[in-house]
């Protein structure tokens, strides 16, 4: 990957994607599924590009919750880095069953510079012990230094919904290495004592129907917004809409 520090400024995708996690400063990251959706983010003036697993198993036909096969997930990931300049973050859930040094070094193949992992079961959405989610995270970084990992934490959604454990698990993996956690169904009462418990680090929180806006979350501290499969549903949804309305208009015209 050639030098990484030019002047004491890491000139890097993964430097650049590592930059934008600024708390009260949060990057939007609307999420994609395919090269067309990259570019479209792209072209747009997003700084970096992120995937949504929901978004890219429905687009290729499989169900979510490591259904899509290891091989074709970071095919995914690869046509949307091609498509793009801009740094490009993966979810690929929990890593396919896949050893922490293949999830790394297929990502790196692929053109991703981050990626996001989850702590829960894709199976049985029971919640990963702490200590082998940590260890897993620890070992995923070791394999690669420069890849930002975003920690999901699945507590308020297959967990015990306790904001306790959530904080506790983030703290696990900022020290396991991860550089921001993602508290996936953190209650919005809770967001901005989340930041202000793990120490005003990074903290990616999902933007969706009655969420806060991006700028009510950087006034909470939060660094990073995400729309997971949003965008792919509400598109699905109008194309729905299109076809449905095909006999009597033109698309073209709406």
């Amino acid at each position: 990957m050639g030098d990484r520090q030019v002047t004491g400024v890491d000139v890097t995708a993964a430097g650049r994607l590592r930059a934008l996690h600024i708390p009260g400063l949060p990057v939007v990251l609307p999420n994609v599924w395919d090269a067309a959706s990259a570019r479209v983010l792209a072209d747009a003036g997003y700084p970096a590009v992120a995937t949504a697993s929901a978004a890219v198993t429905a687009a290729l036909g499989y169900r979510d919750g490591h259904d899509m096969p290891a091989d074709e997930a970071f095919a995914a990931v690869r046509r949307v880095a091609s498509a793009v300049t801009v740094p490009v973050t993966a979810d690929v859930e929990r890593g396919y069953d896949l050893p922490p040094a293949e999830i790394a070094a297929r990502l790196a193949e692929a053109g991703a510079v981050g990626c996001n992992l989850e702590d829960s079961d894709p199976a049985t959405e029971a919640m990963v012990d702490l200590a082998e989610q940590a260890r897993f995270l620890a070992a995923v970084r070791d394999a690669d230094p420069e890849l930002i990992i975003n920690a999901r934490i699945d507590v308020h959604v297959n967990g015990n919904r306790s904001f306790d454990e959530s904080v506790q698990r983030a703290l696990a993996y900022f020290k396991a290495g991860a550089q921001c956690v993602y508290p996936l169904g953190l209650p919005v009462d809770d967001i901005g004592r989340f930041v202000d418990a793990v120490g005003g680090r990074p903290v990616n929180i999902a933007h969706g129907p009655g969420a806060p806006t991006p700028a009510e979350l950087a006034k909470l501290g939060v660094a990073r917004v995400s729309y997971g499969p949003g965008l792919h549903r509400l598109l699905m949804a109008r194309l729905k809409t299109l076809v449905a309305d095909l006999h009597d208009t033109s698309p073209y015209d709406t």
